[in-house]
């Protein structure tokens, strides 16, 4: 432990987090690095160049699909571009941030910028907290006893075997994601932005449908779209929902100042650069929700102090290896689906169970 860490130990957990951004920013890790994004942007425009070359030379055959689940991957990257852009990670400009992040979002991954915003921003401000996080209120999956209880009829069937269907389910979360974006730009009241995506998101989706139906025949064709679809919206899951799942629930009454809350309900992911990589920075969730505006390479700098400092004042700090984290996610989801639980399941069924 540092001399200045050590002198952390005691102090009030705001005053803390006042000397830790200092220490951050002092490092030079609150700078932007444009150069990193400009490569990332280029290497996926080239993979996507990649791919619609493969398109080109293998005609019509089935080994389309192999493109298909490239493309899907190709496009969660882009997401993931979208998702730093609007946390202001890319560019010094927020005006720049949300003209690129709307072009990333909407025109390459097809989801709205302006939709995502609002509901991204809720769950920073209040992770895991019951009543505040859009990430955990009640929808196919229940995240809390209370919303699994009150699950009926197929949902209250899906919900009590959530951990076995969830990776099932994450098959069909793009197509869930495209739905959310147009109804989102479609609903009553304000909405930032919204001729321009429904506009761009119009001419996203009928360019890229027409081509396909174009190329290829009408089974080719849904058959490729059905598995990149599939393959964006697994990713996405994938990659989002060890973050926060499996870790501590915030009832709506709790008062936690900002670093607890934050680091308490968030957990990272080791593996380093490959794993950075896959996951688009979020495997250093802890950083990021400390400072969401930092760009991805300085995460990995940021994690060595905030672990200090977090020993320093005692504050439980997360990590581990991604199987772990899943095998907690699926515990987790899990323990809520026997809320759910009919009383007239077979009780000898009901004790097989996640460990």
């Amino acid at each position: 432990m540092s001399r200045a860490t050590a002198r952390l130990a005691g102090q009030p957990l705001t005053r803390s987090f006042t000397a830790l951004t200092a220490q951050v920013r002092t490092a030079g890790l609150l700078g932007r690095t444009r150069m990193f994004y400009v490569l990332v942007f280029s290497g996926l425009v080239l993979a996507l160049g990649g791919i619609a070359t493969g398109i080109i030379l293998l005609g019509e055959s089935w080994l389309q699909l192999l493109m298909a689940g490239a493309l899907g991957l190709v496009l969660t990257q882009f997401a993931f571009l979208g998702h730093e852009a609007s946390h202001r990670q890319i560019f010094a400009s927020g005006k720049a941030n949300d003209r690129s992040g709307r072009i990333l979002a909407v025109g390459f991954a097809g989801l709205s910028y302006s939709w995502w915003m609002t509901k991204h921003t809720r769950h920073h401000g209040n992770p895991n907290r019951v009543g505040k996080d859009p990430d955990i209120a009640r929808d196919t999956i229940s995240f809390v006893d209370e919303d699994a209880a009150k699950q009926r009829g197929i949902m209250g069937f899906i919900t009590r075997r959530q951990a076995w269907l969830f990776f099932p389910l994450l098959l069909l979360e793009g197509v869930n994601l495209h739905l959310k974006s147009v109804q989102a730009l479609l609903a009553r009241g304000p909405v930032k932005g919204r001729a321009w995506e429904l506009t761009l998101l119009g001419l996203r989706f009928g360019v890229y449908a027409g081509l396909l139906f174009w190329i290829f025949p009408l089974g080719m064709a849904a058959a490729f779209l059905g598995v990149q679809l599939a393959v964006f919206g697994f990713y996405m899951g994938f990659s989002f929902a060890p973050n926060h799942m499996g870790m501590p629930i915030v009832p709506a009454d709790a008062k936690l100042d900002f670093l607890a809350k934050q680091v308490r309900t968030s957990r990272n992911i080791r593996g380093g650069f490959w794993m950075s990589v896959l996951m688009g920075g979020l495997n250093y969730q802890v950083e990021h929700h400390l400072f969401p505006s930092m760009p991805r390479p300085h995460l990995r700098k940021a994690r060595t102090m905030v672990r200090e400092h977090c020993r320093a004042l005692d504050v439980p700090y997360t990590e581990t290896n991604l199987a772990h984290a899943y095998r907690s996610v699926l515990a987790h989801l899990d323990r809520v689906g026997l809320a759910a639980r009919d009383p007239f399941d077979c009780p000898a069924a009901q004790n097989i169970r996640f460990s």
